[in-house]
Formats: C-alpha cells, sequence, structure tokens
C-alpha cells in the first residue's frame, strides 16, 4: 500500500482547504469501510487522505424548517436505522440502511460515504431516491445542492468534482397519502445485494397521482425506471396495472451476467420484486 499523509481537519472549511489545496492528491474519510480496502488493494493511491470523523457536529439527523430531514456526511448507517425521526416519516429508508452489511459495518460505515462510492448495489441509494433526497456539495468555493439522481454518472463515479465533498443529504417533507417499500434479494443475508429497489406511490381519489421506481444492482448506476413510473400515474391501482408496470420496470433494468448472479434471474427478479413492492406501498399509502 502506498504511503500517504493523514489528514485531520478541525472545522468543515479545513477540511475543504486542504481538499482544494491537494486536489486530485487527496480522498475523503467519513467511516472508511470501502476506503480501506481500496486503499490496501492499490485502486485508491492518494497522497492524503483526509478524515472528517474529528469535525465536530457532522454526525446529526435534523428536521427542518420545510417537514424534511437533514443528513450529516458522517452519521453513521446505524444512526439512520434506528432514529426514530427517520423511522417514523422514512421507513423505507431506516430498513435498507439496517440491511448494510454487518453491525460492526453499520456501526462505522457512513451513509453519505455509500453514496460516494457510488456502488450500483448501495442498500440505501434506491430508497433515498423514493424519496427524493438531494445531495449539497461544498467545496471551498461555495455549495451547490443537486437531485440525487443526477449524483451518480457510472460505476463508482459522481458528479463530485476533485475539490468537492458531500456535505449534507436533504431529504423533503412526506407527502400525504404516500407509501414507500424497500426490497431486496441476495444470496446470504449479509452479501451484496444480487437486486435491491424502492417503489413509492402517492395516491389521490383512488388512483396514482405520482410514482417512483428505484433500482439498484441491475445497472451500472442506481437508476429510476421512468416508464414503468409512467405507466402507474393516473391510473387507478390494479393487479393488471402493477403486472404491466413491474414488466417495464424488468426492461428498463440493464443487469449484468457476474459471480453473485445472472442477468436473466436479475431481470425476473426486478418484475417480481417490484409488482410485490407496489402492492406494499398502495397498502402503506391507503394506512
Amino acid at each position: 500500500m502506498k504511503e500517504f499523509e493523514y489528514l485531520e481537519p478541525q472545522a468543515m472549511q479545513q477540511a475543504l482547504e486542504w481538499l482544494n489545496t491537494h486536489r486530485g492528491r487527496a480522498r475523503v474519510l467519513a467511516g472508511g469501510t470501502d476506503l480501506y480496502l481500496r486503499l490496501r488493494k492499490g485502486i485508491f493511491l492518494p497522497d492524503y487522505v483526509i478524515d472528517l470523523k474529528r469535525v465536530p457536529r457532522l454526525d446529526y439527523i435534523t428536521p427542518n424548517r420545510g417537514g424534511g430531514v437533514q443528513i450529516g456526511p458522517t452519521t453513521l448507517q446505524d444512526d439512520v436505522a434506528r432514529s426514530s425521526l427517520i423511522q417514523q416519516l422514512y421507513p423505507a429508508l431506516a430498513e435498507a440502511a439496517s440491511w448494510v452489511g454487518a453491525v460492526q459495518t453499520r456501526n462505522r460505515a457512513t451513509v453519505v460515504g455509500n453514496l460516494c462510492n457510488a456502488s450500483p448495489a448501495a442498500d440505501t441509494a434506491p430508497a433515498l431516491l423514493s424519496y427524493g433526497a438531494q445531495v449539497k456539495i461544498a467545496s471551498a468555493q461555495g455549495e451547490r445542492t443537486i437531485a440525487l439522481e443526477e449524483f451518480f454518472v457510472g460505476p463508482g463515479r459522481t458528479a463530485l468534482q476533485d475539490n468537492e465533498l458531500v456535505a449534507e443529504l436533504i431529504l423533503p417533507a412526506p407527502q400525504p397519502h404516500t407509501g414507500v417499500a424497500f426490497f431486496r434479494r441476495t444470496r446470504t443475508a449479509m452479501d451484496i445485494a444480487v437486486v435491491c429497489g424502492a417503489t413509492m406511490l402517492q395516491l389521490s381519489n383512488g388512483s396514482c397521482e405520482n410514482a417512483t421506481i428505484a433500482l439498484g444492482a441491475v445497472g451500472p448506476i442506481p437508476l429510476r425506471a421512468t416508464r414503468a413510473e409512467a405507466a402507474l400515474r393516473g391510473q387507478t391501482l390494479t393487479d393488471q396495472v402493477f403486472e404491466e408496470a413491474s414488466r417495464l420496470a424488468s426492461e428498463e433494468a440493464r443487469p449484468i451476467d457476474d459471480v453473485r448472479s445472472t442477468a436473466e434471474y436479475r431481470r425476473e427478479m426486478v418484475r417480481v420484486l417490484t409488482r410485490r413492492g407496489l402492492r406494499q406501498a398502495m397498502e402503506r399509502a391507503r394506512a
């Protein structure tokens, strides 16, 4: 493993200034569960590692004035899974976070770090997409906010510039008569997902006003099945409508064959699990 200089900023601004000074030669560390492995394997060869853990008050889950929630960059997966606020307002996110690795991993790994790895199979990504999450990105020059679906640009690649980091996740206020369901299929309980995803349905006068179908592990990035979503909007929700939307979601998936599964199996699981997730989302929206 290549030697690097380990930096411990005491404030966010200091971290951003160091990241800008060492632009292109530094990596940010939040939890480190993936970064340490990649450093050891020589996938990352930075000259500097900037550890955010000593920066105070970045591990927050805070309600905002708009009725939504803001999540800090060093907030742990276990914090999100156990948060009563997240469980109440965003239960599918709490469930997704509870499935990330083992308990030891969840008490080290951060939600923001998981997103910044840009793994197509990141469990929390579909849930966050279904809730319409936004990402606040910071640099020494200022801040910008983008939708999470614009954040992923390829396997292991995000919209971050080499002098930027994710300063916050922003979840909008849940809408009335809305239900969200998370689903996941793996070989073993702690294995990386073969398929994961989340479905969101917002109902109005017995029909679907809005819908989101977010999928993971079946494409180069966590993705939205937009054709399937369009097939749900304005419809009275029946088994036939769910079957058609699930079929379209399966067609929109872009799975590959790998050591965990075949593309054919993944595509079929998208159809089955999406249909199941839509039914669960409808039941929760009606509750």
